[in-house]
């Protein structure tokens, strides 16, 4: 069986694609990061998702990005945006940008592949209902995927192509849960707010909470994690 570093934050795109390499029949091996995000509550829901999907091993690591702060994750400073339109989610790379951060995590991934002789990562970026992230864009993975072929010793000894999947990159917020659904994956665990209440209850005003809403909301469904009390 093929083993793949599956990135998993929580949300409903990692989470998803952890079910999707399950399903592949890829053995999984789910990596999460504590990161200093304000919305550190994705970590109880990547937890929960990687003991519901049934993983060989979830790692979480830490990695202080709040000491460099630039994005409204990582920095008490700068507020999240809310209430925003498409128009105005589309105009530009909002503040939720992280700076790096899946440039740092692929990196991660990278070195826990290679001790694990794994020849796959897997990662949840998304080029249709996002929020103009740079490091979700296709070109990114492509570039990265590059990179990992010539930075690692299997690589560049020939005994192992890296390959790296964004399986969910070309669809849309609602065929991404459609997926989920096809893949029985209780979305109810998951959670993608980035500025939850002190009980870890969604905001409903933050640009993931309104695209969350707009995707079940085309696919006709109850977001089952709203559910879940305050």
């Amino acid at each position: 069986m093929k083993k793949a570093v599956c990135l998993l934050s929580g949300g409903l795109d990692s989470s998803i694609c952890l079910a999707w390499a399950k399903q592949r029949g890829f053995e999984t091996y789910a990596l999460s990061f504590d990161y200093g995000q304000r919305h550190s509550v994705e970590l109880e829901a990547a937890r929960r998702v990687a003991q519901a999907v049934g993983v060989e091993q979830h790692l979480t690591v830490q990695v202080d990005l709040r000491v460099f702060g630039g994005s409204a994750l990582t920095s008490d400073e700068i507020a999240v945006p809310k209430g925003r339109d498409e128009s105005a989610m589309s105009a530009g790379i909002p503040v939720t940008y992280v700076p790096a951060r899946n440039t740092v995590f692929l990196s991660y991934a990278l070195a826990w592949a290679e001790v694990l002789e794994a020849s796959d990562i897997v990662i949840g970026v998304n080029a249709i209902d996002y929020s103009g992230y740079p490091d979700c864009r296709p070109e990114f993975i492509r570039a990265f995927e590059t990179l990992a072929n010539l930075a690692t010793k299997a690589g560049v000894e020939g005994r192992m192509s890296l390959h790296v999947h964004a399986p969910l990159i070309e669809l849309s917020k609602s065929g991404i849960i459609e997926l989920g659904f096809k893949l029985g994956l209780d979305l109810g665990l998951t959670h993608s707010c980035y500025d939850p209440d002190e009980s870890g209850y969604p905001c409903g005003e933050c640009d993931s909470c309104l695209l969350r809403k707009k995707g079940f909301e085309a696919v006709k469904k109850k977001d089952p994690s709203l559910s879940r009390k305050r």
